[in-house]
C-alpha cells in the first residue's frame, strides 16, 4: 500500500517539505486516543526471541531508526508505534543552528538513494531534552551529538562535553559523529590523535556518572582498510562501547542517475541502496578485525529484510534504517523482524 499509493503522492513534494509535513501529521493524528495503538497493532512485533542486550541495555528487537530522521527528539513516542526496537536522535549540537542552505536534500529515485548536505540542523541540545522529559514511549533512546559548525576541531570536546552533559539523564547510549560529510573539517576528527583524543574524553565523562552509559563511534564508509585498522586500534584502546557502521558516502560510483542530476545537486552524502555492500563489507572487516564480542551497529543501505540479514550475518549486533523507512515504509520494520524470526 505504502509504495504504490502513498509513496507517489509524497515524493511529489520536496524531501525536506514532506517531511516536515509528515512529522505535523504524525503530532496531529497521534493526539487522537488509541491511533498510536492502532499503529502498533499493525507494526510491533513481540517475541522474546528478538530482544538482545547489548551494551547493558536489553534490546526488544534490532531493528533501530538511524539518526538524522527525528533530529531534534520531536516524534519519538510516534515513531516508537512503528515498531523499531530503540530510536537514535541528532545529531545534536550545543546551539541550535540552521544547517546548509536549502535545498539540502534530494530523491534519487533511480538508485532508491538520497542525497543530504544538511549540516547538522537542529534546534539545540537544551530545546531536545525539554521534548525528551515529556515524552511517554519507554523505547531505548540513543543520542548522537556532534559539534557546532563555528566550533573549531580544537575546541571539539568542548561541544562534545555540553551535550555529553545535558542528555546524560534523558538517553540511554550515546554517539559520537565525527563522520558526517556535510559540516566542513568534522572528518579530520577520524584522524588518528584527534579520535583517540576525544573518545577518551567522553568516555571519561560517562565514567564519572553514577551510571556509566555506553559511548559508541559512528564511522564513514569511504575510510580505506588503513584507515580502519587505525580505527580498530583507537576503540580497543581507549575502551569504546561499540561502533556504528556506517554514515552516508561521498561517494558517487555506479548510480544509475545521470551524471547531469548529480553534478546538478552537488556535494552531500549519498545514503540508500547505493551503500548496501560497502557498509555491510565495513562491518565484516570490522567484525573480523575487534573479534566476537565487540558490538556493531550496521546501518546503510537496509532496503529490504535481506539487507538486514546480510548485515546481521556480517557481524552486526543490530541494524538501524532510515532511507529504506522512506522508500519502502514503515512496514520495513516488522518485515524485517519476521524474517528474522523465520531463520529461528
Amino acid at each position: 500500500m505504502y509504495k504504490f499509493f502513498l509513496r507517489p503522492f509524497l515524493f511529489l513534494f520536496a524531501p525536506e517539505s514532506i517531511h516536515h509535513f509528515a512529522f505535523s501529521a504524525l503530532k496531529v493524528f497521534g493526539k487522537i486516543p488509541g491511533v498510536n495503538s492502532v499503529i502498533r497493532s499493525f507494526f510491533e512485533i513481540k517475541d522474546h526471541r528478538l530482544s538482545k542486550t547489548l551494551m547493558g541495555i536489553m534490546f526488544p528487537n534490532p531493528v533501530g531508526l538511524a539518526a538524522g530522521f527525528d533530529k531534534d527528539a520531536k516524534r519519538i513516542d510516534e515513531l516508537a508505534a512503528f515498531g523499531f526496537g530503540f530510536i537514535e536522535i541528532g545529531t545534536l549540537t550545543p546551539k541550535a543552528q540552521p544547517g546548509n542552505d536549502k535545498p539540502r536534500l534530494f530523491r534519487l529515485p533511480k538508485d532508491k538513494a538520497l542525497i543530504n548536505r544538511m549540516g547538522f540542523n537542529n534546534g539545540g541540545v537544551q530545546d531536545a531534552v525539554l521534548r525528551l522529559k515529556n515524552r511517554k514511549s519507554k523505547i531505548i533512546v540513543g543520542g548522537n551529538i556532534g559539534k557546532n559548525k563555528v566550533t573549531p576541531n580544537e575546541s571539539a570536546f568542548e561541544d562534545y562535553n555540553t551535550c555529553f552533559e545535558t542528555l546524560y539523564p534523558y538517553v540511554d547510549y550515546f554517539v559520537l559523529n565525527v563522520s558526517s560529510p556535510n559540516t566542513p573539517g568534522l572528518r579530520e576528527l577520524q584522524e588518528r590523535e584527534p579520535l583517540r583524543k576525544l573518545l577518551s574524553d567522553v568516555i571519561a565523562l560517562s565514567k564519572a556518572k553514577p551510571e556509566y552509559k555506553p559511548v559508541l563511534l559512528k564511522i564513514a564508509p569511504d575510510l580505506n582498510n588503513e584507515q580502519l585498522n587505525d580505527v580498530v586500534s583507537i576503540l580497543k584502546e581507549t575502551k569504546t562501547d561499540g561502533v556504528i557502521a556506517t554514515n552516508t558516502t561521498i561517494s558517487r560510483e555506479g548510480l544509475d542517475t545521470s551524471t547531469e542530476t548529480i553534478s546538478t545537486i552537488g556535494l552531500g552524502g549519498l545514503s540508500g541502496k547505493p551503500l548496501t555492500q560497502r557498509s555491510t563489507e565495513v562491518i565484516s572487516f570490522l567484525r573480523q578485525a575487534l573479534g566476537k564480542d565487540f558490538p556493531i551497529i550496521g546501518v546503510g543501505g537496509i532496503m529490504t529484510e535481506q539487507d538486514a540479514l546480510d548485515k546481521l550475518k556480517a557481524g552486526a549486533d543490530l541494524v538501524q534504517i532510515y532511507t529504506g523507512f522512506i522508500y519502502e515504509g514503515p512496514g520495513l520494520v516488522s518485515r524485517i523482524n519476521k524474517a528474522l524470526l523465520q531463520q529461528m
